[in-house]
């Protein structure tokens, strides 16, 4: 059963908003390169680089509870090394996040943006080594089915951003919501291969209109009055290195 890549997204801080990518290479147990390799703590999370472990969401500056992080538009670019953030109305910022000092003035840069909101210091972090900050500790990537999507705005009856769901990658060609029953069985992601962890269950992150910054939609209620689930995409681990670029197949394999 086949689908195509409709578009290809990687999240360089976690909980901020996407860039979409042409081409990404997918590396065994791994996420997108440079896929959520920070994220921003509100006060003292106790992550230790020295002994990186899983963290919880609500420990950081994420959509699921400052709706305004959306305001935020970020970007990181391979050739220079250089983030970018930009938000109507404040100032671009542009820094090198491997050092103490830009990943501060990163943090001043948000809590000028955020204000009370942050509720707490901001400090940026980076993942050590190939690490990475998932939403879940074995969910390398992410797949989103737009049939699915599509399905769900038929019911709630307007239209619904797939960027609301953060994935990384957006197929079509699936049929709506066949996708849940997959776990533990083989995908070819264009050039690679995958195993399908689990669904995704959903938060208020999609609540977030990612245009506006307002919770505008209950989409976690929506998805458990139309179907009595929460579950929209997939968690997958890549078990075979390889290219994936928009328009590539993704095809269930066994």
């Amino acid at each position: 059963m086949q689908s195509t890549v409709a578009a290809l997204f990687r999240h360089p801080v976690k909980g901020f908003t996407p860039e979409r990518l042409a081409t990404a290479d997918l590396a065994v147990g791994a996420t997108l390169a440079h896929d959520r390799m920070y994220a921003v703590e509100i006060g003292d999370c106790g992550f230790d680089p020295a002994a990186p472990a899983f963290v919880p969401k609500t420990k950081f500056a994420v959509l699921s509870h400052i709706a305004d992080v959306a305001r935020a538009q970020t970007r990181y670019d391979d050739a220079t090394g250089l983030f970018h953030a930009g938000a109507p109305g404040h100032p671009d910022f542009a820094g090198d996040l491997t050092g103490e000092a830009g990943r501060d003035a990163f943090a001043a840069w948000l809590t000028g943006l955020l204000g009370e909101e942050a509720r707490a210091p901001l400090k940026v972090l980076q993942a050590p080594g190939a690490w990475r900050f998932t939403d879940h500790p074995l969910g390398h990537v992410s797949i989103v089915n737009l049939a699915s999507l599509r399905d769900l705005e038929s019911r709630v009856r307007r239209p619904i951003d797939p960027l609301r769901f953060r994935a990384n990658l957006y197929v079509d060609g699936w049929p709506a919501w066949i996708e849940n029953d997959w776990a533990g069985r083989t995908l070819s992601v264009g050039g690679a291969t995958a195993t399908v962890f689990k669904p995704i269950v959903r938060c208020a992150a999609t609540h977030v209109n990612p245009e506006t910054a307002e919770r505008d939609l209950d989409v976690v209620a929506a998805l458990f009055e139309n179907y009595g689930h929460t579950l929209c995409g997939l968690y997958v681990q890549t078990t075979g290195a390889g290219r994936v670029a928009e328009g590539d197949v993704v095809e269930l394999m066994a």
